[in-house]
């Protein structure tokens, strides 16, 4: 393989021994193979969103329709909903005003489907459980 850095390091290295200089473009090498691995695993994991998820938007969630172009959105906007709301607490109308209906419910339980997982063909879904007040006790995230 051919470095340019390899005449400059000749040229700047004439006194030294071949083994030392052999060792030096070994090392440059390695660097250089790093790097370039490095951008090449960057560039697949922003070009495909796994390093960047998009933030939380209520009226994305609530009007977000599964399709071949977005099809998990709301999977993707889950941790950034963990991170910037606190749902324990919450009072189930403000849920409903927050995050829409729910894909389906009872009186205790909310459902919402939250498209592929990016985990195989596994989809995920967020339940939210409520205690006898209608506040948030507990909330899960699934998969499967």
């Amino acid at each position: 393989m051919y470095f340019p850095v390899k005449n400059l390091i000749l040229d700047r290295c004439k006194d030294k021994d071949i083994s030392e200089l052999n060792a030096i473009l070994k090392y440059k090498e390695l660097i250089f193979k790093l790097i370039v691995t490095a951008l090449i695993i960057g560039s697949f994991l922003f070009s495909s969103g796994i390093l960047i998820k998009p933030k939380f938007d209520s009226e994305k969630w609530k009007n977000w329709v599964e399709t071949e172009s977005e099809p998990s959105l709301r999977w993707d906007m889950i941790n950034s909903l963990k991170r910037t709301h606190e749902l324990i607490g919450m009072p189930k109308e403000k849920v409903l005003d927050f995050l829409g209906e729910p894909n389906s419910k009872t009186d205790s339980t909310f459902s919402y489907y939250l498209g592929y997982s990016k985990n195989g063909i596994n989809t995920g879904n967020l339940t939210i459980r409520f205690d006898e007040k209608g506040k948030v006790l507990i909330y899960l995230i699934g998969q499967g």
